[in-house]
Formats: C-alpha cells, sequence, structure tokens
C-alpha cells in the first residue's frame, strides 16, 4: 500500500511540474505564472476555456498571443528581424548545437515534416534560434542546421537579443554547469511552434510530436488560411 501511495505523489508532482512548466510557456502578456498555472489546471481538470487539438499540435486558446518582433543574425551573419518572414509559415524551434539528444530529434522531426507536405513544404520554412549564443556563432550553426534540411534557417545574436526573442515565445532556458566536465548544457523548454504570416504562433507541437502529425497540423492550417484568403 505504501508503494502505491508513493508512486502516486511521484505521478502527481510530475503532472504538475509539467503543468508548471507549460504554464511558463503559454501565459499571455500580464498574465502571472500563477494565474497562468491555475488556468492551466484548469483545463487539466476540464474547466475552463479548451486548446483545440490540431492533428497532432495543440492551437492556442483565444486570447492566447505568443511570438512577435524580435531581432537576431542568421547563419550568413545578416541581420535579420520578424519582418523578414512577413507572409512566410514558420516551423521555429529554440534549441542548440551542443545539445545531446532532444534537439537533434526535435529538428529531425521538423524536417521530415517539412518534407512530409510536398510541395506545401515550400511555404514553410524551418527555423532553429539558439539559446546558447555564447558557442553558437553563425559558422557553427550554418554547419548544423545544414545536416538537418537543406532550407533550415539557425539564427543567433547578442544573449540579449536571444533572451528578448524567447520572451516573446514563453521559451525557458538555463545554463547547467557539468561538475565532471568542463562542458555547460542548456535546460530549455523543447516545443515546436507553428508560426503564421502575421508573425504569431498558430500551433504548439510537444516534443512527443510525430513528422506525420506535424505535417497534417500544418497543412490543415494551410489549407484553412487559404480558403480565408479567397
Amino acid at each position: 500500500m505504501l508503494r502505491v501511495v508513493r508512486l502516486l505523489v511521484v505521478l502527481l508532482v510530475a503532472l504538475l511540474g509539467g503543468t508548471w512548466a507549460y504554464a511558463w510557456v503559454t501565459r499571455t502578456p500580464g498574465e502571472t505564472l500563477g494565474e497562468a498555472f491555475a488556468g492551466r489546471l484548469a483545463l487539466l481538470f476540464g474547466g475552463g476555456q479548451q486548446a483545440v487539438p490540431a492533428a497532432g499540435g495543440v492551437q492556442l486558446p483565444q486570447g492566447m498571443v505568443l511570438g512577435g518582433p524580435f531581432s537576431l543574425v542568421d547563419q550568413t551573419g545578416r541581420a535579420v528581424t520578424e519582418r523578414d518572414f512577413s507572409g512566410k509559415w514558420l516551423l521555429l524551434y529554440f534549441g542548440y548545437t551542443y545539445c545531446p539528444d532532444v534537439c537533434p530529434t526535435e529538428l529531425g522531426t521538423i524536417a521530415a515534416a517539412v518534407d512530409a507536405l510536398g510541395p506545401l513544404g515550400e511555404k514553410v520554412v524551418p527555423v532553429m534560434v539558439t539559446i546558447d549564443p555564447q558557442r553558437d556563432t553563425p559558422a557553427q550553426l550554418a554547419d548544423y542546421v545544414s545536416r538537418f534540411h537543406p532550407r533550415m534557417l539557425g539564427l543567433t545574436g547578442t544573449p540579449e537579443q536571444v533572451a528578448e526573442a524567447a520572451r516573446r515565445y514563453r521559451v525557458y532556458y538555463a545554463k547547467v554547469n557539468r561538475p565532471d566536465a568542463g562542458a555547460y548544457l542548456m535546460d530549455h523548454s523543447s516545443f515546436v511552434y507553428l508560426v503564421g504570416p502575421d508573425g504569431r504562433v498558430r500551433s504548439l507541437f510537444r516534443p512527443e510530436a510525430g513528422p506525420d502529425d506535424m505535417a497534417a497540423a500544418v497543412r490543415a492550417q494551410l489549407t484553412r488560411a487559404a480558403a480565408a484568403a479567397s
């Protein structure tokens, strides 16, 4: 019986921790972390406004805004802002080139999803924004992103520029020093963002999303946007 109680406690702690991380990523401007956490708990247990599933992604609830202006540098050293992507769709991920596991997995998923879209994939730009500008120079990013997709862009900048971009998308990240080695790791949230032509996030993809589900969600969003424009 004691073992069952302990297991339930561990599951509850994991559930609350995951909800807290999700609240951090998806809270709206002006919403405190406590308010966001309470709201996501309400969604979890059936109260409040539901997020709309979108074939592998999660469409943001009405009134929730992610994304917006940023000023960064691409892998060629060229300064870019959100205006350079005006009218384009993005599959955007925040990670870093020294990441040992989750970043390569997610970037591979993005690349496979873009290819799975066929000709429609030409409308989607795969992008990685580094959360480790200290090591991720434009040259480092150029070599790294080219391994995943020929059209993938890598963006970096000053620590302040990266922090501002991450804040716009409610991305958590922090340096983690390893006592057993000289190199450090970066702890970070791991969502993929589908960004619309207006620079706002249309859908989120959790780390376990597969390329087929991601492609289906992107296709649905692009089809919906095309129908609305016609």
